[in-house]
C-alpha cells in the first residue's frame, strides 16, 4: 500500500491581538514557535514500525496549503492532531473520503473524543497508535477496517519501541528533532493534557533503545539538538544517571521538560551540563501558592514544593543550564494581581527564559469536566480555541476581560526588549561571576 501519514503541524491562536504580537515582540510564543517546528514523532514511529512492503510518505499540513498539493496517489491516509487543529483535520479527513480514499484518526483529541472523530474517518485510534497499528494496515489491505482500534487501558510495551523513521525527515527544514524516553507523569495536573491521555501509567523505554534513536539522528544530523518529548524527563532519577554520560560521549545538545525536583540532586546536575543540556522546562504554574492547591490531583506536589521553586531556579541555572519557567495565567486561584507577580517572580529567580500560558480546557482532561460541570465552558465543542493562548471558560478570580488584557499586557513585559535582554545577560553575567569564584572560565 502507499500510505501517507499527516501531521497537523502549527501553532494556532484565535486571537489577532497575539498573533500581531507574536510577530512584533522579541521571544513571545519563542517555544510555541520551535514545537510548531517540530516533527510528529507520533507518526514517524509508526512509519517505523511499517512492514516494509508498504511505501509511506510523511506530511506536515502547513506545506500542503492547497488541494493540489495533497497526495492523491495513496491507498491509506493517517492523520494526528490536537484539539486546536482538528477541525482542520476533520475537512482534510472528508476530502479524502470524498475520493474513497481509507482514513484514519488519532492523536489526544480523537481518544478523548472517538465517537465525534468517527463521523469524519473510516477507523479512529484510542490511545497509543504503535498497540493498532499494524492490525490497521492489516484490515486495511484486505478492505476491512473496524470503526475503532486500541483503547487507553491497552497500551504498548516500550520494550518494543520501533525506531522512528527519521530518514523521512528534510532534516534541513528543523532546529530539532525529538526522542521520547518515557510516557505518563507521575503526577497528574488536573489541565495537563499530554501523554496521560494516551497512557494510563507511567512507563520508561530501554536506554538501549533510546541511544540507538539518538545514534540515527547523530548519522544524519552531524551536530543535532535532541528535545526529549517526555512529560517529565529526568523524574526516574538512576535511569538518567545511566543514561546521560552516554549522551555526554555523543557531544549532542539537549532540551527536556521535567520538574525541579532534578535541583536537589549535585550529580544528577553536574551530569546534565556535561552531557549537553541547553535548557530545562519546569511548570511552575503560578508565582504565588493559593492557585497550586489541588492542580495537581494525587499529592498536590506542586502546592507543597512552592517554597522550593527560587532555590531550585538558582540551583540549576548555576550549572549552565537554563530554566524555562512556565507559567498558567488565570487558575482559578489568581487574581488581577497575578500579572505583576509573575513579572516580580521572574526578577527575583532571575529566570533565563519563561513561557505564560492560558489555562484551556481540553477534551478528556479533569479540568474540563470540572468546568463542564460548573457551566463555566463558553461553548461545547469550540475545539478551535484549545491553543493555550486563547480563552475557553470563565474564570473564577477576574473577569474574562481582566484576563484577556492583563495576559496581553504581561506578555509585552516579559518578552519586551528590556526584560529579555535583562533576563539573559543576567544568566551570562551570574556564570562569569561563579567561574571567577571557582577559578575557572566560562563554557
Amino acid at each position: 500500500m502507499n500510505i501517507a501519514l499527516i501531521a497537523m503541524s502549527g501553532i494556532r491562536t484565535c486571537d489577532p491581538e497575539l498573533i500581531e504580537m507574536g510577530l512584533t515582540l522579541p521571544g513571545f510564543v519563542e517555544r510555541g514557535k520551535t514545537i510548531a517546528s517540530l516533527p510528529s514523532l507520533g507518526l514517524i514511529t509508526l512509519a517505523g514500525m511499517t512492514p516494509p512492503e508498504h511505501r509511506v510518505r510523511y506530511f506536515e499540513i502547513k506545506d500542503l496549503s492547497r488541494k493540489s498539493e495533497l497526495p492523491a496517489d495513496v491507498d491509506l491516509v493517517g492523520i494526528s492532531s490536537y484539539s486546536a487543529q482538528i477541525n482542520e483535520a476533520y475537512a482534510l479527513a472528508d476530502h479524502y473520503r470524498a475520493l474513497d480514499i481509507p482514513v484514519v484518526l488519532g492523536g489526544p483529541h480523537v481518544t478523548a473524543l472517538p465517537e465525534e472523530a468517527a463521523e469524519h474517518c473510516d477507523a479512529v485510534v484510542v490511545g497509543e497508535g504503535e498497540a493498532s497499528w499494524l492490525e490497521v494496515l492489516e484490515d486495511c489491505e484486505k478492505g476491512r477496517l473496524s470503526e475503532r482500534y486500541g483503547s487507553r487501558n491497552n497500551g504498548f510495551d516500550l520494550n518494543d519501541a520501533p525506531m522512528p523513521a527519521f530518514d523521512l525527515l528534510d532534516i534541513r527544514r528543523y532546529n530539532r528533532l525529538t526522542v521520547q524516553t518515557s510516557r505518563g507523569c507521575p503526577h497528574l495536573c488536573e489541565f495537563c493534557a499530554s501523554s496521560v491521555l494516551l497512557s494510563s501509567r507511567y512507563k520508561q523505554k530501554p536506554i538501549g533503545k533510546v541511544i540507538d534513536e539518538i545514534d540515527k539522528i547523530v548519522s544524519i544530523w552531524k551536530h543535532p539538538f535532541i528535545e526529549f518529548a517526555d512529560d517529565n524527563a529526568l523524574v526516574n532519577k538512576s535511569y538518567w544517571k545511566e543514561l546521560l554520560p552516554q549522551l555526554r560521549d555523543r557531544r549532542i545538545k539537549w532540551f527536556a521538560e521535567t520538574d525541579l525536583s532534578v535541583s536537589e540532586d549535585e550529580d544528577l546536575l553536574r551530569l546534565m551540563r556535561e552531557s549537553g543540556c541547553s535548557q530545562v522546562l519546569i511548570g511552575f504554574e503560578s508565582p504565588t501558592p493559593a492557585a497550586l492547591r489541588g492542580i495537581e490531583l494525587r499529592s498536590d506536589w506542586k502546592y507543597r514544593r512552592f517554597s522550593d521553586y527560587r532555590e531550585a531556579v538558582r540551583k540549576i541555572q548555576s550549572q549552565a543550564v537554563t530554566v524555562n519557567g512556565c507559567f498558567v495565567v488565570g487558575l482559578d486561584g489568581h487574581g488581577p494581581e497575578v500579572f505583576d507577580q509573575i513579572v516580580d517572580f521572574v526578577r527575583e529567580t532571575e529566570l533565563y527564559e519563561v513561557q505564560i500560558t492560558i489555562p484551556t480546557a481540553f477534551p478528556g482532561t479533569p479540568f474540563y469536566d470540572r468546568l463542564k460541570r460548573e457551566g463555566r465552558i463558553f461553548e461545547e465543542g469550540w475545539w478551535d480555541a484549545c491553543t493555550l493562548f486563547d480563552i475557553n471558560f470563565e474564570p473564577r478570580g477576574m473577569s474574562l476581560e481582566e484576563l484577556s488584557r492583563g495576559f496581553k499586557r504581561l506578555a509585552r513585559k516579559l518578552y519586551g526588549e528590556e526584560l529579555t535582554n535583562w533576563r539573559r545577560e543576567t544568566f551570562k553575567k551570574n556564570l562569569r561571576k561563579r567561574a571567577r569564584d571557582r577559578g575557572g572560565v566560562t563554557a
